[in-house]
């Protein structure tokens, strides 16, 4: 009852809003005509030409259904046929007098997608997909088709269905999400909780959004209201082109709050078309680890402004090294894209064919330089590098730990590498101890991770550290800058101040 009331409270004070704004008179001159560039656009047109194209996606998979025994009953206990009766019915083991713990039990899903070929391409999200034993299609005037996965990639959550139909279905195309503006109208249209088509109405809120959920996100962020079961399905432009796919949510409760998500087309066409022609994707790969330039990395590389992406460490015989590329120059360039920010690199290189030579330029010592690059495949580039074996580390001359910046540094010896689980590849000075109050600590900085340069200049003994900490500060400056490494060899730059 008490749902019911607050419904009808807001049907209520919407009629009354309604009915308070018939009343108003029109606003004269200036004020008519603001009133009336704010008026609503005409949405009923575009979505007729487009529903139909919009699809309701249904899976089923066999999952485990682990559960606990039942109480263990007494011969003869009043209760015994009533459980094992009770058991039976719903799966159990009934004379066993407990669970089967390896019974399965069918989990089911709901989401959205849309067609983009007559023939029966359908376009979603992999989530919606991932782990189903089997996939339903229902179309918009209930026609419902078993669909086949013809391929997915995990990176920016898309998968390719295809239908077999008794005649050609009503397709949409993908429009130019890169002319997408902020306040643009957009609709989205999709499965909401299951209730079937739903349209909603809202903005482009924002572009390029990283919400940290994989390596290439740009996302779409729009207000059109998207709730679950709305993923996989189309954000239109008033043109009724799919401008985006609905992806993901912000929201504390599951429902919309009016921050929503969508891949862009131009994201997300290279992987549809690379998904329907080999049912897998094929991504460009350079061999570079990256990370953002900040202010304090700019000034220390002696670089005008904190833009690029800087190169931490680069993949042994990957393209970038065999271009000349090194740790600490600054891609700002790639195959005539700007790589404006870290993020921008690996969705340019990404959908770059593969075995194409593309210009690069970036940034070494404050001055730019060019190079060219041959690119590779991304998949097999980490199948390469999984399966290779570490190279063989040389120790360094036994040296007494000591403390430098707030870090109780030692050399690599083999117990320290088996203590912090250091792979062999790992060269340079492990920390061992961090101080709290230092400025490395505030850095993230921890115990267990590798001290690789400082300056630019690679370290593997202590006395190395201390030399480039002394030109340092006989130069005056009051920050270093450090590489360090992680225990799988994960690098990065950091800027710590020198006591």
């Amino acid at each position: 009852m008490l749902s019911q009331a607050r419904a009808l409270t807001v049907v209520r004070l919407g009629l009354a809003a309604a009915l308070a704004l018939a009343v108003v008179p029109p606003l004269p001159g200036a004020h008519a005509q603001q009133m009336a560039s704010r008026e609503l656009p005409d949405v009923a047109d575009v979505v007729d030409k487009v529903i139909d194209a919009v699809v309701y996606i249904s899976t089923t998979a066999r999952v485990e259904a682990k559960q606990g025994p039942i109480p263990q009953l007494p011969p003869g206990s009043p209760f015994e046929e009533f459980f094992e009766e009770f058991f039976k019915k719903h799966g159990g083991n009934g004379g066993g007098n407990g669970f089967d713990p390896h019974r399965q039990r069918r989990q089911t899903s709901l989401g959205s997608g849309f067609v983009v070929d007559p023939s029966g391409i359908i376009v979603t999200n992999n989530h919606v997909v991932e782990g189903a034993d089997e996939i339903f299609v229902t179309l918009n005037d209930s026609t419902r088709l078993k669909a086949e996965l013809v391929g997915r990639d995990n990176k920016i959550d898309l998968a390719v269905l295809r239908v077999k139909p008794e005649k050609p279905l009503k397709a949409v195309k993908l429009g130019d999400s890169d002319k997408l503006r902020l306040g643009e109208w957009v609709i989205a249209i999709g499965n909401p909780f299951g209730l079937g088509g739903t349209v909603t109405l809202g903005i482009v809120s924002a572009r390029n959004r990283d919400i940290s959920s994989g390596p290439y996100d740009n996302f779409i962020q729009t207000d059109a209201a998207i709730n679950r079961g709305n993923s996989g399905g189309p954000l239109f432009s008033l043109k009724g082109e799919v401008i985006g796919i609905n992806t993901a949510i912000i929201s504390p409760s599951g429902g919309s709050i009016g921050i929503g998500f969508a891949v862009p087309a131009a994201t997300a066409a290279p992987v549809i078309d690379q998904l329907r022609n080999f049912g897998e994707t094929r991504r460009g790969w350079i061999g570079v680890r990256i990370q953002q330039v900040s202010d304090e990395i700019a000034e220390r590389l002696g670089l005008s402004k904190s833009n690029g992406a800087l190169v931490a460490g680069l993949t042994d015989g990957g393209p970038a090294e065999k271009a000349g590329l090194k740790s600490g120059d600054v891609i700002v360039k790639f195959d005539g894209h700007d790589v404006k920010e870290m993020r921008d690199l690996p969705r340019v290189v990404a959908a770059t064919p593969i075995g194409k030579a593309v210009d690069i330029v970036f940034l070494r010592n404050g001055k730019e330089q060019a190079a060219k690059v041959t690119v590779e495949r991304l998949d097999e580039a980490e199948k390469q590098a999984s399966s290779a074996k570490p190279a063989p580390q040389q120790q360094p001359a036994a040296d007494r730990p000591g403390r430098l910046l707030g870090l109780d540094l030692a050399p690599l010896t083999d117990e320290l590498r088996k203590r912090f689980r250091i792979k062999e590849s790992v060269k340079g000075v492990v920390i061992t101890a961090v101080d709290r109050d230092s400025s490395a600590s505030e850095k993230g900085i921890q115990a267990g991770q590798v001290l690789v340069e400082v300056e630019q200049q690679p370290v593997s003994a202590l006395a190395d550290v201390q030399r480039r900490l002394d030109a340092v500060k006989k130069d005056g400056r009051k920050s270093v800058l450090l590489l360090v490494a992680n225990a799988e060899g994960e690098p990065r730059f950091v800027v710590v101040a020198v006591r």
